[in-house]
């Protein structure tokens, strides 16, 4: 077949770089899916860096689905702890119990098998009969006092057993959620990897600049938080340019709920793992009326949170490659904002 396509002219006017543009925009356009056929390198690069956070918010979500069943696994393993610890105290005293039961059958065989009631009526001593029918009586009503005790210690050790593999399939099943959501995130994380690669230097370079925040919030001026708010600022601005690494919270490495967490905890304060379980840790308040040290939630979902800084800025840990920053406070969709 004769092709009719005219050859390259030479001094065409197209540079390496276009040429490199262009490489990086068929990887991403593999990556993407079909891209209309008109697309340039740039509509690609756009497209290519759109779907990369798309990626860094989906793996955000499976990362905190990730924080809370392990969290909840966590729970499980105390609840299982518990029980065992609760079954082994009980066999113990039921262990007791039944030991002196067996001390009371020994002396009964050891007198001959005789009822101890026909014993005493056998006494050649009938002056102490009184006495010793009413120590009878009491040894009686000791024994029935005892079975008694020891069936229901029987029964709470079942119900404890119970309880116990309950909480045991319970932690399986969470077990089973922390691989899958691990899964989930170091897969979404894989793609949005390779797509970084497939754009050029500069474009990777710019994206991981350490802020796009001017970092000149100032904590200190009106409209200042609590206390506590404040000391938990101040440890946030103490983790900047830590990196970010999913499922950390601390103090070497931090996603975004466990920056937050780190954070109030150094203000004494303890929230939970999660970014959808810290937005409800206090009272929420609107966004104009934030205030430096306010829990500052992104996304329908809750899916990312966010120190706020003042000044229209937020302390929080963005992405895989990206360091805890400064970013502005509109930097996505805010869902909330609460202060604890």
């Amino acid at each position: 077949m004769v092709s009719h396509r005219r050859p390259t002219r030479p001094g065409s006017g197209r540079t390496v770089r276009a040429t490199v543009l262009s490489a990086a925009a068929a990887t991403a356009a593999a990556t993407l899916g079909a891209a209309p056929a008109d697309a340039g390198p740039q509509d690609t690069r756009a497209s290519a860096e759109a779907e990369v956070d798309r990626l860094y918010g989906e793996a955000e979500q499976a990362t905190e689905r990730y924080n809370a069943a392990r969290e909840n696994a966590g729970r499980l393993r105390g609840q299982v702890d518990r029980a065992q610890d609760r079954v082994a105290r009980a066999q113990e005293g039921a262990n007791r119990m039944r030991a002196a039961l067996g001390s009371m059958a020994g002396a009964q065989y050891r007198s001959g098998g005789i009822d101890p009631s026909v014993q005493l009526l056998l006494s050649s001593d009938p002056d102490s009969y009184l006495e010793r029918a009413a120590f009878l009586d009491r040894e009686g009503e000791r024994r029935a006092a005892l079975l008694g005790r020891l069936r229901r210690a029987a029964q709470a050790i079942a119900r404890t057993r119970a309880e116990a593999g309950h909480a045991l399939a319970g932690l399986e099943r969470e077990r089973t959620a922390v691989a899958r959501h691990k899964r989930a995130v170091e897969d979404k994380l894989a793609r949005a990897r390779r797509l970084l690669e497939s754009l050029p230097a500069e474009d990777r370079e710019a994206r991981g600049r350490a802020s796009r925040g001017d970092g000149t919030a100032d904590p200190a001026g009106p409209g200042a938080g609590s206390p506590r708010a404040m000391a938990a600022l101040s440890a946030a601005q103490r983790a900047l340019g830590r990196p970010y690494v999913w499922g950390a919270n601390g103090p070497a490495a931090f996603d975004c709920s466990g920056l937050t967490q780190w954070a109030y905890a150094q203000a004494g304060v303890s929230l939970p793992r999660t970014s959808q379980a810290q937005r409800y840790a206090g009272r929420v308040v609107p966004l104009s009326e934030a205030r430096p040290g306010d829990l500052v939630a992104y996304r329908a979902d809750a899916s990312h949170i966010a120190v706020y800084a003042g000044n229209g800025q937020v302390i929080h840990a963005p992405h895989p490659g990206a360091p805890v920053r400064y970013d502005p406070v509109g930097m996505m969709p805010v869902s909330s904002v609460t202060r604890v």
